[in-house]
């Protein structure tokens, strides 16, 4: 039988390693736990992999014995086999491809591009939003056997490759009538650069802006920096960060921007692990640009790791005001471990507390239910801190803003025209039509362009249904099925008529929220994504508090 050589070298240094352990005192318990448990794994392998009917797959096997395993963790510590960049990727915000959002178009039932990246080979050699993806270098792009997810990914994995490699598209793109035209793209792969300050900009003639994505780019800090220089010198006397939706990334990149605003040698976050070795105070270590520019800083339920320690920071030496929604709550710190054969692993090896002494994480990864779910801890058990002023903080759940916003519901009218793509193809359709548009900033849909999309609507066949005419129909479906009193059915029968709603009524109900989602993706398909944040800026309710704060 052919054994995997690899995993048989694996298997005989578990067993070395057990008979290291064994020369442990029996009645030191957890060395004898470890290495019973490491002797009980490897004979199990040894036997599934001698006696069990069919062959299995020694690799695949063994890697999901380590996924499980560390499933009883956290969700931030993760195993990477050789072959898997995405640990690299993660680490430098880099990878080599085309440069290109994609995902699954479900009206073609295959993958589209949704945006090309400015700048990336993909947006230069012409590739548009709405192109349908049939061919990579002539490898059939459809896969019927895959989900959705599997299908964007297969396509992901084949648009990616060493830069300067060549990468020859074959897609359809759609043209006026609702047909396609098949177009072919030869493409020089690059080195694709997540932006970590996607759009910057003034405000008005003193408030400043600056979007935050992600900490994960090495050297972020410095385009941060470079950006914060640039609206100074433009008449900034105040300035906006914007890190919702941001993961987070490198600590020290973090704290290298809030020394942008506080004086040297300020403690801004220490961490703490089981090891002495993994304690570290972070200090700011140069002279700042300005300790007194006000600031605000935007937060949601996306902000965490990196950008808490930010935001969470600057809340606690009193240097900005905080404005959103309670942030994510992720105060765990992970450490990068070599393993045999190339792999590797992420792993969680402290927790990080900022200046008030708070530590932000929310969910206690060790205490899980009988069921093995776990919850976030409720506000009743976090504990009060300080800042340096005096005010109450609370550790435990993210971090609380000084001014919280309300995140209205989004119209359930949006939901279906953003579920069924109408929002998407009538965008793909406006750029065909208009050859240029006004500045981001300037861009307006007029009643006419709300008309033509609901003649988009008719053309499509578009139908929208409320939630309680879907609740209701559940509820008539369910009452055949129990027979109930056909007099009471048909009541509920002809109840259901006066629950539908056209769908031009509900977009003039919400004309706003149609107007942003709408004129967002068109925007896009001409100033890419510094273009959708320049005009969505305007319906902000969050920013338009931090420009009332600073008044």
């Amino acid at each position: 039988m052919k054994r995997n050589g690899k995993v048989i070298s694996i298997c005989v240094g578990m067993l070395l390693l057990g008979g290291i352990f064994f020369g442990f005192n029996k009645t030191d318990d957890r060395n004898f736990q470890i290495v019973k448990s490491l002797d009980v794994f490897n004979s199990v392998f040894k036997e599934l992999d001698m006696f069990y009917v069919d062959s299995i797959d020694p690799k695949e096997i063994v890697e999901y014995g380590i996924r499980a395993m560390l499933a009883k963790t956290d969700p931030y510590t993760e195993y990477y086999p050789e072959e898997d960049n995405t640990l690299k990727e993660m680490t430098t915000g880099k990878f080599g491809g085309i440069g290109s959002v994609i995902r699954y178009y479900s009206p073609r039932k295959r993958v589209a591009i949704i945006e090309p990246s400015e700048g990336h080979p993909a947006a230069e050699a012409g590739l548009r939003a709405g192109d349908i993806i049939l061919e990579i270098n002539g490898k059939e792009m459809l896969q019927e056997n895959r989900t959705p997810n599997e299908m964007t990914s297969y396509v992901s994995d084949h648009l990616r490759g060493e830069p300067g490699t060549l990468c020859v598209i074959k897609v359809d793109r759609p043209t006026s009538d609702s047909t396609y035209v098949p177009m072919e793209f030869k493409i020089t792969r690059g080195t694709i650069r997540t932006n970590p300050v996607p759009y910057y900009g003034m405000l008005n003639d003193s408030i400043g802006f600056i979007y935050i994505s992600t900490f994960s780019v090495e050297g972020c800090s410095k385009e941060i920096k470079r950006a914060f220089i640039e609206l100074k010198q433009q008449g900034a006397t105040s300035m906006v960060l914007d890190v919702r939706s941001n993961g987070g990334g490198l600590l020290s990149e973090a704290v290298n921007v809030v020394n942008f605003f506080v004086p040297k040698g300020k403690e801004i976050v220490k961490t703490k692990g089981k090891f002495k070795q993994m304690d570290h105070a972070y200090r700011t270590t140069n002279e700042p640009i300005d300790v007194e520019i006000p600031l605000a800083v935007l937060v949601d339920g996306g902000t965490a790791s990196a950008a808490e320690i930010l935001s969470g920071s600057l809340q606690d030496l009193d240097r900005a005001v905080i404005i959103g929604n309670r942030t994510f709550g992720k105060g765990l710190v992970q450490t990068l471990r070599e393993l045999p054969y190339n792999s590797s692993m992420k792993i969680t090896t402290a927790k990080y507390y900022i200046p008030s002494g708070r530590c932000v994480q929310a969910i206690d990864y060790s205490k899980r239910n009988a069921d093995g779910s776990i919850a976030r801890t409720p506000d009743s058990l976090t504990n009060v801190f300080h800042t340096a002023a005096g005010r109450e903080v609370r550790d435990g759940g993210g971090i609380r803003p000084d001014i919280e916003v309300k995140v209205d519901k989004t119209p359930n009218i949006i939901f279906y025209l953003v579920n069924e793509d109408m929002i998407f193809d009538y965008a793909t359709q406006y750029r065909r039509e208009h050859e240029h548009i006004a500045p981001a900033e300037e861009f307006e849909l007029t009643d006419k362009d709300i008309e033509d999309f609901c003649m988009f609507l008719d053309e499509k066949q578009f139908t929208y249904e409320t939630e309680t005419g879907r609740n209701l129909g559940e509820l008539i479906k369910m009452a055949k099925q129990e027979d109930i009193d056909s007099t009471l059915l048909a009541d509920l029968e002809a109840f259901k008529p006066r629950l539908t709603v056209d769908y031009r009524h509900a977009i003039a109900r919400n004309r706003q929220e149609v107007e942003k989602m709408l004129g967002s993706e068109i925007v896009k398909r001409y100033y890419y994504h510094r273009g959708h944040y320049a005009y969505v800026l305007r319906f902000d309710e969050q920013l338009q508090q931090a420009i009332q704060a600073f008044k």
